[in-house]
């Protein structure tokens, strides 16, 4: 209890700190709403269009959830390939580095032009994208730094590349894994908003705050961007669950008797 009282009790009373800052600052100094709403209006906001937020948030949600699953699916089976093949290795790395390097801005307008306007591919390829890079560069680095004496030892048993990678060098690369999906979760919640930017169906997080920005509502863009926040950190706090839940607890020596 005390461990997660110390987690939790320092950005918890920063962040109302910083709210009570936000709400005197603006009340106080007379901040117009188009350069920053008060919480207090935002909030206002936020109850007044939950419905509308909710539903934005499950049709972004959604974009970016199949795009984290395609982009981490495939970010792990380019390891597993790039891993037993060197000449796939580099093929493999030096296309993962030119599908990071592509700003968003300019790929989302792309596709969404490459597609129909009432279809999410677009949005969803984006996300994929995203995701792919941290995944992919992550698990073939756990994929790679398995000890040498458990790949020895499978050699021994005559096992194939294959059973290698399954049985020994996944296990070993979850902790890599895990640790470009932290980054990739809240990158594909960001990826899909940013897709929805340019055009498609209306009815996502980006696209309402838009909208929401161009008829001067800006506390209900604000509520719409505490939604997106809120949706990258669910996104982060699921796979740090799944993280905890994969890991292997630790046994302790029993006493000699």
């Amino acid at each position: 209890m005390t461990g997660i009282l110390r987690s939790w009790l320092p950005p918890v009373l920063f962040g109302g700190v910083l709210l009570a800052l936000w709400q005197v600052l603006t009340v106080a100094a007379g901040v117009p709403s188009f350069l920053l709403p008060a919480p207090s209006a935002i909030g206002r906001a936020f109850a007044d269009n939950h419905h509308a937020i909710l539903e934005a948030d499950v049709a972004t949600g959604e974009n970016a959830l199949a795009g984290l699953l395609a982009g981490a699916v495939l970010g792990v089976a380019a390891a597993m390939v790039a891993v037993r093949f060197r000449v796939v290795d580099g093929v493999l790395g030096a296309l993962a580095a030119g599908a990071a390097a592509v700003p968003i801005v300019a790929l989302a307008p792309l596709l969404n032009s490459m597609y129909s306007t009432t279809t999410e591919l677009p949005r969803r390829l984006v996300a994929t994208i995203v995701v792919f890079f941290p995944v992919f560069v992550s698990a073939a680095r756990g994929l790679r730094q398995v000890p040498r004496v458990h790949a020895d030892l499978m050699t021994a048993y005559a096992a194939t590349g294959w059973q290698i990678t399954r049985t020994v060098r996944l296990p070993a690369a979850l902790p890599h894994l895990f640790t470009g999906l932290r980054i990739a979760a809240p990158g594909a919640v960001i990826a899909a908003i940013i897709a929805e930017y340019f055009g498609g169906l209306q009815h996502g997080l980006g696209s309402r705050i838009t909208s929401a920005a161009a008829t001067t509502a800006y506390p209900r863009a604000w509520a719409y961007v505490v939604a997106a926040m809120v949706l990258g950190l669910v996104f982060l706090a699921v796979v740090l669950l799944l993280e905890q839940l994969t890991r292997r607890p630790r046994t302790l020596p029993g006493r000699s008797k």
